[in-house]
C-alpha cells in the first residue's frame, strides 16, 4: 500500500469565524482513505498549519506505506529539519498524518485503532463540561459569562446533562465582559474576589460531590498562579490547568511546590521530550497532550505511558474537529492512568460536529469509544465540499 494523495481541508464557519480545523484525508492506491487534522483549529496560525501539512506531504507523505507509521514519524521528526527544534506548526503537521496513518492501518486490519494500540483498559470514559465561561449548550450562542450567577446557572445546565465535573476559566473575561488574557503581576484583591466569587457560585451550584477543573490558560506569572491556587483551594479544585505558559518548567515547578492544587498542563507541550522535565520532575499530576499537536496518536501513547512510570494521569486536550474527539477516545480507552475526557464545549456545535457523518457524543456524562474501524469516522461529503481544499499528489 501506498499513499497516493493528500487532501488539506481548511474548515470555516460564519457562526464562530475565528473557528477554522484543518482536515487532512490521506489517500492510498488500494482505495482506503485516513482522516487526521492538524489541531491549529483556534488562535493565531492555522494558515501555517495547512501549509505545512502541504510541506510534509510533498516531502514525505506521497509514496510512503501508511502500515509503517513508525517509520514515517521518524522520518519527518529526523529530516524535516524543523521538527528537531520544535513548535505547535511542525508537529501539528505531523500529528495529522500520524494519526491519519492509524485510520487507514485501522480500516485495513478491519479493526478500531484502540485496538491496534493494546485493547480496553477503560469501558467507559468518564468526561467533564468544558468551558462554562463561553455557554453550555448545542445550539447556545457563545457567552462571555460575567456575573457569578451566570457561572452557576451554566453549570446547572451541564449537570443536568448527566456531568459530574466541569471545566471553567475564571479569569478569561472580565466583569465588562471583555477578554482579559493577561494576568502576569501580583493579583490585585479587587480581581481575586471576582475570581473567588465565580468560583464560589459554581462550587454552590455543584454541590460537594462534583469535581471542578480550574483553567487559567497561562494566563498567570508564577506568583499569581499560586495565589490564586491557594485562595480556590478550600472550593475543592480537582486540578489547576495550564497555571502559567510552559516554556519555563521550573516557575511551574515553583507553583507545585507552593499550590496545594494539583497542576495539570500539555495542549502547548509538544512531544516526549518536551514533556520530559514535567514528568521526571514530577511537576504535573495530570499530563494533557493534544494529540493533533503532540506528535499525533504514536507520541500520545508513548507519552502516556512514560507518564505511567511516575505515577502520573492523563487527559488529552481537545478542542478541534469529531477527528480530535474520536484520537483521544481511543487513546484514553487503552491507557491505565486515563482520569477523565474533556468534552469541550465546542465538539456540542452543530458547526462541528456536521463535519463528519458520526457524531459521538458521551451519555450522562459517559463517553464509549467507536467501535467502527480505525478512527470510526467518514467525513460529510456535502459540507465539505464548500471548504478550501489543496491536493497533493
Amino acid at each position: 500500500m501506498k499513499v497516493i494523495s493528500v487532501e488539506i481541508i481548511v474548515t470555516q464557519t460564519e457562526q464562530f469565524p475565528s473557528w477554522h480545523p484543518i482536515i487532512l484525508r490521506v489517500n492510498t492506491d488500494e482505495g482506503i482513505s485516513g482522516l487526521g487534522e492538524v489541531g491549529l483549529a483556534y488562535g493565531s496560525g492555522y494558515t501555517a498549519g495547512a501549509g505545512m501539512a502541504k510541506n510534509l506531504a510533498a516531502n514525505f507523505i506521497i509514496g510512503a506505506d501508511p502500515m509503517k507509521i513508525e517509520k514515517t514519524w521518524e522520518a519527518m521528526f529526523r529530516s524535516s529539519f524543523w521538527a528537531l527544534g520544535g513548535g505547535p506548526v511542525v508537529y501539528g503537521g505531523m500529528s495529522g498524518f500520524d494519526i491519519a496513518f492509524w485510520d487507514i492501518k485501522g480500516k485495513a486490519l478491519k479493526q478500531p485503532v484502540y485496538q491496534l494500540l493494546g485493547g480496553k483498559t477503560n469501558d467507559k470514559l468518564r468526561a467533564y463540561a468544558s468551558q462554562m465561561q463561553f455557554g453550555w449548550g448545542a445550539t447556545k450562542p457563545v457567552l462571555a459569562a460575567t456575573k457569578p450567577e451566570e457561572y452557576a446557572e451554566e453549570t446547572r445546565i451541564a449537570l443536568a446533562e448527566g456531568y459530574d465535573a466541569v471545566k471553567v476559566n475564571p479569569l478569561a473575561i472580565n466583569e465588562n465582559g471583555k477578554w482579559a488574557w493577561k494576568h502576569l503581576k501580583i493579583v490585585p484583591h479587587d480581581l481575586m474576589k471576582l475570581i473567588y466569587d465565580r468560583m464560589k457560585a459554581i462550587r454552590d451550584a455543584a454541590g460537594p460531590n462534583v469535581d471542578i477543573i480550574l483553567e487559567t490558560h497561562s494566563m498567570l506569572s508564577g506568583t499569581a498562579a499560586i495565589q490564586v491556587g491557594r485562595a480556590l483551594y478550600e472550593l475543592g479544585i480537582m486540578y489547576h490547568e495550564e497555571t502559567n505558559a510552559p516554556l519555563n518548567p521550573e516557575i511551574m515547578k515553583k507553583v507545585a511546590q507552593a499550590s496545594k492544587i494539583p497542576l495539570a498542563s500539555g495542549e502547548r507541550i509538544y512531544t516526549r521530550w518536551g514533556f520530559r522535565p514535567f514528568i521526571e520532575g514530577q511537576i504535573l499530576s495530570v499530563v494533557q497532550p493534544d494529540l493533533c499537536l503532540v506528535g499525533g496518536i504514536s507520541e500520545g501513547k508513548k507519552i502516556a505511558d512514560y507518564a505511567n512510570v511516575y505515577d502520573i494521569t492523563v487527559q488529552a486536550h481537545t478542542c478541534g474537529s469529531p477527528i480530535t474527539t474520536a484520537a483521544a477516545l481511543h487513546l484514553e480507552t487503552v491507557i491505565p492512568n486515563f482520569i477523565i475526557h474533556e468534552h469541550n464545549w465546542l465538539a456540542i456545535k452543530d458547526y462541528n460536529t456536521r463535519l463528519c457523518q458520526q457524531d459521538y457524543q458521551p451519555v450522562r456524562g459517559y463517553y464509549s469509544v467507536p467501535e467502527l474501524p480505525g478512527l470510526g469516522l467518514d467525513l460529510n461529503e456535502e459540507v465539505i465540499k464548500h471548504f478550501p481544499t489543496v491536493v497533493v499528489k
